[in-house]
């Protein structure tokens, strides 16, 4: 099916934004993670509205939602779910854990223990799960979006780097400002406006998305900006391990989702360079001297991109002719 990505996106965004006041920059990050079949890692304080986001992003596309809270004693059983033996037709059978609803909360994922955090890798990876020797394919389309607090570490354990490998983009919501927050204490006034929510898409156009998403167009020059941002990181002296390969194509996907939520169906580097923050920063581990000279992954990147030769494409010398000649 034929779909306008950049009018799909923006119905979602202005019914999210009814529930969440402010964050337009993050919600399109997001969808861009979303479009290009990607899973969000929200790291952020209590309080910024982290759940409610994911509620209110399931609720507008009209996807199943089961939100599981993680504690130090969940087990993997309780994500996956698991074979119980029915006494009627003397036969195990499978009941599903909430890891098979289409998106999935695991709400302060870092208080699971590496063991339950590890049931998640496979679903996310390859959207499928295995239980007892059968294999169970997930329904598209199928988001998992986590939540940590970076502030409170007693009692948690921190996801290792191959799981926050496999989280397309790590993102914040942030505190609102004075006036979004006068806004939202009167919204919230006489009852909180996610219980009023309705379905703006359908998970049919969501998948369209997906797909049109795939066929958006990206110059060889772009591309190469791509990797050379990415090799550059591998290099850098403050690095100790830098981007892997799925970081390459972490960035491409969704520099192709941005360019689709802007309405175009070619990539250009400046969708590059807004998408590498939230791409590349939690993939980069800092040596442990530029950590104590208070080095950050951002700031790397924020290197990283200013050191990068930023190309012309074909694409943009035509538009800029155009504009110059108009």
């Amino acid at each position: 099916m034929a779909v306008d990505v950049a009018d799909v996106a923006n119905r979602i965004m202005a019914n999210i934004e009814k529930v969440i006041v402010g964050k337009r920059t993050t919600l399109t990050l997001a969808l861009a993670a979303y479009f290009s079949e990607g899973h969000i890692l929200l790291e952020d304080v209590p309080g910024v509205a982290k759940t409610m986001f994911a509620r209110a992003l399931a609720r507008s596309v009209g996807c199943s939602f089961k939100r599981l809270q993680c504690t130090p004693d969940l087990l993997p059983s309780d994500i996956t779910g698991v074979s119980i033996f029915n006494q009627k037709t003397t036969e195990f059978e499978f009941r599903p854990g909430p890891v098979f609803a289409q998106t999935l909360l695991a709400d302060e994922i870092n208080r699971a223990t590496p063991r339950t955090q590890a049931a998640l890798l496979e679903a996310m990876a390859e959207r499928r799960v295995s239980v007892d020797g059968q294999t169970y394919a997930l329904k598209p389309p199928f988001l998992v979006i986590a939540t940590q607090n970076p502030v409170d570490q007693e009692g948690t354990f921190p996801l290792p780097e191959a799981q926050l490998d496999r989280f397309l983009v790590r993102l914040s919501l942030g505190y609102p400002t004075l006036e979004e927050e006068a806004n939202m204490l009167s919204r919230l006034q006489h009852g909180h406006p996610i219980d009023e929510l309705k379905p703006v898409a359908t998970a049919e156009e969501v998948i369209a998305c997906q797909e049109a998403v795939r066929g958006v167009e990206v110059d060889e020059k772009v591309k190469r900006y791509i990797l050379e941002l990415v090799h550059a990181s591998r290099e850098h002296e403050d690095v100790l391990l830098g981007g892997s390969p799925r970081a390459s194509i972490a960035l491409f996907r969704t520099a192709q989702a941005l360019a689709a939520l802007s309405g175009r169906d070619y990539a250009i580097p400046d969708d590059v360079k807004k998408m590498a923050l939230p791409v590349l920063a939690h993939r980069l581990i800092l040596k442990p001297e530029s950590r104590l000279r208070k080095r950050t992954a951002a700031v790397v990147v924020g290197d990283l991109l200013a050191d990068a030769r930023v190309p012309i494409t074909d694409k943009m010398r035509a538009t800029q002719e155009d504009y110059f000649s108009y």
